[in-house]
Formats: C-alpha cells, structure tokens, sequence
C-alpha cells in the first residue's frame, strides 16, 4: 500500500489562483486537505476490498472442468472488469498522493501540462484536480 500522507502543507497565501480570484483561506485550503484525505482513505478501504475479492476469482477460475463456456466465461469477464476496477481506483489513488504531494511542495494548483493556475473554484470542486479546464478539455478530444 502507498504510503501514508503527511499534513504538512505550505500556507495559503503561498499558492497561486487565477486573475480575479481572491487567495486562499485558511479554512478554505484545510477543507480541501480533509477532503483529499477522506477521498484517500476512501480509495484505500476500497481497494483492499476488490483485491480481496479478486484474489478469490482468480483462486475459484479452476481449470475449467465441468463448466461449460458460458460460465468459464461470465467468470472472465467478471475477474477482467475487477481488474479494470482496481487499476482504475489505483489510478486514482496515485492521481490523490500526487496531488497531497504538490500541497506540500507548494505547487498545489498548478496545471501538470502548461503551468497556469488551475483555478481555486474548479479545486474546490474536484480537489484532485492536476489540469486546468482548457488542458482537461483538449486531453479529453484525444
């Protein structure tokens, strides 16, 4: 498992927002890292629990006597859709230690890609957030 997140961040006025927008709070940047830590430990019950429960496909897929096709594959494509789920939640979890990381490198809200303030409303509602709107826009036309 990954390991655990510090809370040591910088102080708010230290992290960039866009023109126009007031700084950040106190309060405002320790609601954000409640909820990064709450959208982590979340991720982390999750994902013991679907590796759990794919170590028990992939120990029950047998060799495949006395199942016919159907069955074998149900059973496939079932242990193919955890998988898919786990690395998924795994992407995610790594997408929250990244940004954890960059609030205490104090480079929290910067965009991964052009290197623009992110925007403190768009953090504010998807706290993991690593690209701005425009980066995210073109990211999603590929």
């Amino acid at each position: 498992m990954p390991k655990k997140a510090t809370k040591t961040v910088v102080s708010p006025d230290q992290l960039k927002v866009k023109d126009g927008e007031d700084p950040w709070t106190k309060d405002e940047l320790n609601e954000v890292i409640d909820e990064l830590h709450e959208m982590r430990a979340h991720s982390l019950e999750v994902l013991t629990a679907l590796e759990t429960e794919l170590s028990g496909l992939m120990k029950d897929s047998g060799d495949g006597a006395g199942q016919d096709q159907a069955d074998m594959g149900a059973t496939s494509f079932e242990r193919d859709h955890e998988l898919t789920v786990v690395n998924s939640e795994k992407d995610k979890l790594a997408q929250i230690e990244r940004v954890l990381g960059y609030l205490e490198d104090g480079t929290y809200g910067i965009c991964e890609s052009c290197g623009e303030p992110i925007g403190k409303m768009r953090l504010m509602a998807f706290p993991r957030a690593t690209l701005c709107m425009t980066c995210k826009q073109r990211e999603e036309r590929r």
